[in-house]
């Protein structure tokens, strides 16, 4: 049995749909995991889009990861926990697709996403469309059996080292072989922009760690993301450099300037700010 559908998708059930215009969901977080990182939470979102954007242009074409203005994090998500997810489209053809989108868990909002925008590229670059014609059918009747995720494999920060700035820079070797490789995408495996996201993240983390905590006493937390961009596919086997670049800083908010390179070429970036906990 290949991971297709389980090793990296985050739609179980498509529980309501305007073709072309929006479109609600449903994923479970399988119980059994540690955890489930909150860049898997935007994942979901835009599969959830995705689903959309493919339907309506008749599984033609799909979106692929490109910008995204602006994330917002409300609240953490733990395994067993049950998300609702909507994507509302605002400009669709056969260029890119525009949305909007959120997850909601027990009735608290969990992220949204602001004015994103994903290239469509030829469907059969990357999967087969009747496999994929029949996943949607599947999602809008009784819905796919929880659990098919397992996790992902850990990616590793190597050569992590500071410089003045503060600044932090690390590299990362993306696998020759990984389970995700198997659902993204079947036809043409690349590294996930929402699993690059989360090691920059982490490499954020670490910056942070080493700075004072807010002048109220409490650590510095993520509350969004800005003009987030994935600009390149990184394959198998790939390098990036990795960085996090310490900004600005009150006693409000830090912000982080984050970039991957593949040698001199930029393949995405974004800017982070943080508040003191507790502080929205």
């Amino acid at each position: 049995m290949d991971g297709h559908f389980r090793a990296f998708s985050f739609v179980d059930r498509i529980t309501g749909l305007e073709p072309g215009r929006a479109i609600r969901g449903r994923y479970s977080i399988p119980a059994g995991l540690a955890n489930f990182p909150m860049a898997l939470v935007g994942e979901a979102v835009g599969q959830l889009a995705g689903w959309a954007a493919m339907a309506a242009l008749e599984f033609k074409c799909r979106p692929v990861a490109g910008l995204a203005a602006e994330v917002n994090f409300f609240a953490p998500v733990r395994p067993g926990q049950i998300l609702e997810l909507t994507a509302n489209l605002e400009t669709l053809d056969e260029e890119a697709v525009a949305y909007q989108g959120t997850a909601q868990s027990d009735g608290q909002p969990v992220i949204g996403l602001r004015d994103c925008v994903g290239p469509m590229l030829p469907i059969e670059q990357f999967d087969d469309p009747q496999a994929l014609r029949e996943r949607f059918a599947l999602l809008r009747d009784t819905g796919a059996a929880p659990g098919g995720f397992a996790g992902v494999e850990a990616l590793t920060l190597d050569d992590v080292r500071r410089e003045e700035g503060p600044c932090l820079r690390a590299t990362l070797h993306v696998p020759v072989e990984a389970s995700f490789f198997a659902d993204h995408f079947p036809r043409r495996p690349v590294l996930p922009g929402s699993l690059l996201l989360h090691s920059s993240l982490e490499l954020v983390s670490a910056l942070v760690a080493d700075l004072p905590l807010a002048p109220v006493g409490s650590p510095w937390i993520l509350r969004d993301i800005s003009d987030m961009k994935l600009r390149a596919f990184t394959p198998p086997g790939g390098t990036l450099a990795l960085e996090a670049r310490l900004g600005r800083i009150s006693t409000e908010a830090a912000f982080v300037q984050v970039e991957a390179r593949d040698g001199k070429r930029l393949v995405g970036g974004a800017q982070m700010r943080l508040v003191p906990q507790g502080c929205v």
